[in-house]
């Protein structure tokens, strides 16, 4: 057997090495000066752009960050920058808050980025993601094809969990536009800011961007389950308030897609109940039991396929009665093992779906290893080798 190519053999152009760095996009004439620099990351076909004062513009490009070809940015330099691509809005929150996000468009709608404005030791920093102007499939992305069925539940909750920078909302906009072309439904999405913009297929799809489209969180999610929708997205489950919200719109009869900040699916259930005070958690457990239909938890992998920088590797936990069970007993502990059973229902654990993308091409062994949450069960596993699951009772 032949042993694939290394996963990254490009030399990065550091902030340390003496190269002149990536070339700068030319300007475009009438717009912003600031939208060469988010053109220069669309030409290099980058992921973030990254600007803060005392250096030259950076971008991170095939998973790392490197420099671009531009003079150190000073902070005033960066403010004259910045400053034409902020909404009122956006400066009252920064001033406030000493951060704001927000999207910007490129051109025509050529791009759009997904932008967070922060102080830094006193300073500006820029920090803005590169949102793809077209929502991918899930045969681009990648994803496995359980997917597909994660979509066609009658009501309930799917969480996405993962941490910064695992496209979990790339993943969210592909199921949704999934829906969006396949049932005649009324989506609806509750976003800070807009990131996918999505086209009318055999849905109706309403977008409404907090502190533009809408007041507040709050008064958005209260309205929510007011304006006919078949699916809410609510974004991210940041506060108890949200995921409160999330369930009520879930026990009236709604599909509710929201992300979480969480390393893998079983402990999903513990981010939320720490949401929460403990004299609260048997109540989140019934919630959770009752209304928690999947959740997703994704990372992304440097991959050997040519044209393709990373590919997901997915952890699918699919609340069944056995996982319901352990929900409500406070077996968290069981979790893990029962994903694992239960392959059959389109369940997986991250060493199964590392396994699946090394026998299908798209990484080397090597990159699974360094992913892998447990290595040595992963080479036994690609040697064939099957490690049997502990007993869930």
């Amino acid at each position: 057997m032949s042993t694939p190519p290394a996963a990254n053999t490009y030399k990065p152009i550091t902030i340390n090495s003496p190269e002149p760095g990536l070339k700068v996009a030319p300007a475009v004439p009438g717009e912003p000066p600031i939208n060469q620099l988010f053109r220069t990351v669309m030409m290099h076909k980058g992921s973030d752009l990254h600007l803060k004062a005392g250096l030259p513009g950076m971008m991170r490009l095939r998973g790392v960050i490197q420099k671009m070809n531009t003079p150190i940015l000073e902070q005033e330099t960066l403010e004259k920058l910045i400053t034409p691509i902020l909404k009122e809005k956006d400066k009252r929150v920064f001033e406030e808050t000493g951060g704001a996000d927000f999207a910007h468009v490129i051109g025509k709608d050529e791009a759009r980025f997904r932008v967070n404005l922060m102080k830094a030791r006193g300073k500006w920093s820029l920090v803005a993601r590169l949102v793809n102007s077209t929502i991918p499939t899930f045969e681009q992305l990648g994803l496995p094809p359980v997917i597909e069925k994660l979509c066609h539940f009658e009501m309930g909750m799917v969480l996405l969990a993962g941490v910064t920078g695992s496209g979990k909302s790339t993943t969210i906009a592909a199921m949704l536009d999934y829906m969006n072309a396949h049932e005649p439904l009324h989506i609806l999405t509750i976003e800070d800011p807009i990131e996918f913009v999505f086209t009318d297929k055999m849905s109706v799809v309403n977008q409404r961007e907090v502190y533009i489209d809408v007041c507040d969180w709050h008064t958005a999610l209260k309205h929510a389950v007011r304006e006919d929708p078949d699916v809410i997205l609510v974004g991210e489950m940041r506060d108890s308030d949200t995921f409160e919200a999330a369930v009520h719109a879930a026990e009236t009869g709604h599909v509710v897609f929201g992300t979480i900040h969480a390393s893998n699916a079983y402990s999903t259930i513990d981010r939320i109940l720490g949401l929460f005070p403990p004299n609260q958690h048997g109540a989140v457990r019934q919630s959770l039991a009752f209304n928690l239909r999947a959740v997703i938890a994704q990372k992304l992998v440097p991959a050997i396929k040519p044209g393709v920088q990373r590919v997901p590797t997915n952890e699918i936990m699919i609340v069944n009665p056995t996982i319901r069970d352990l929900i409500l007993k406070g077996q968290d502990s069981k979790l893990l093992d029962a994903i694992r059973a239960f392959y059959n229902e389109g369940m997986m654990d991250f060493n199964k779906s590392l396994e699946e993308l090394v026998l299908r091409g798209d990484i080397d062994k090597a990159t699974a290893l360094e992913f892998s949450p447990n290595p040595e069960q992963l080479r036994m596993a690609l040697k064939g080798i099957k490690v049997a699951a502990s007993g869930l009772v």
